[in-house]
């Protein structure tokens, strides 16, 4: 009920007013049945924007520490995702991304729409990097098509650090359902997993025009992470 309060009633015309997204491909989305809406992930206010604009409800994975934060603003953020219908997701390792999945294919199960971001965390430079194979597990098992989807301009309305978002134009485009079922039975082969993964991603970049990288962002974020922590332990001396 929370959910479809916040789509038509609090959040949905906000964002409608303020942003004025425009919008491309929406008669890509299944009117009803499951599928994987797999986009590129540039902002926080892409949690928002998307499911404002699509007529069904979708169900996102969300990244725990959403659920786990301290405080008032922790138990305000926690109360307001879980109220939204979103599913936590622990990143720390294996066994949790096998979690990640179970749930993700619990939603679809149900005839729903799943929304994920292949890249497992936002880009914090505004490029496209290497997608998780775990959309593909999913697609693959659940036998559902997946509907690429590309957010354009969220990353200037809000990138990584920015609390409050500026007022500009974006742009939310899908394209046409891929079909995967000529990989029927092989969800276990990891070959299987990684050419579907790099399909979905080409999509994306196809839609949403960005620069990619062929690296995890999570891997470029720490290697990044520990340059900045290594100059700041060793200055270069001046002349």
């Amino acid at each position: 009920m929370f959910y479809y309060v916040l789509k038509y009633v609090l959040l949905g015309p906000l964002l409608r007013l303020l942003f004025r997204p425009r919008i491309e491909g929406l008669e890509y989305i299944p009117d009803e049945g499951a599928a994987i809406i797999a986009g590129n992930h540039l902002s926080f206010s892409d949690h928002f924007l998307m499911p404002a604009i699509i007529r069904r409800r979708i169900t996102f994975l969300a990244k725990a520490e959403y659920f786990t934060g301290p405080g008032v603003k922790g138990r305000l953020t926690a109360e307001f995702f879980r109220s939204a219908g979103q599913i936590p997701v622990d990143r720390s390792g294996k066994e949790a991304g096998q979690a990640a999945i179970r749930e993700g294919l619990g939603v679809l199960e149900r005839g729903e729409l799943l929304g994920i971001y292949p890249e497992g965390t936002r880009s914090h430079d505004g490029r496209l990097y290497k997608g998780k194979v775990g959309v593909a597990v999913m697609a693959l098992r659940a036998r559902v098509p997946v509907v690429p989807c590309a957010m354009v301009g969220t990353f200037e309305v809000q990138p990584p650090g920015q609390k409050l978002p500026r007022i500009k134009r974006v742009t939310i485009r899908f394209g046409e359902p891929l079909d995967f079922s000529r990989y029927e039975g092989m969800e276990n082969e990891k070959s299987v997993l990684r050419a579907v993964t790099d399909e979905i991603m080409y999509e994306i970049l196809a839609l949403s025009g960005q620069e990619y990288v062929d690296e995890y962002a999570a891997t470029v974020k720490e290697r990044e992470a520990a340059a900045q922590q290594q100059g700041r332990r060793f200055p270069r001396l001046r002349r």
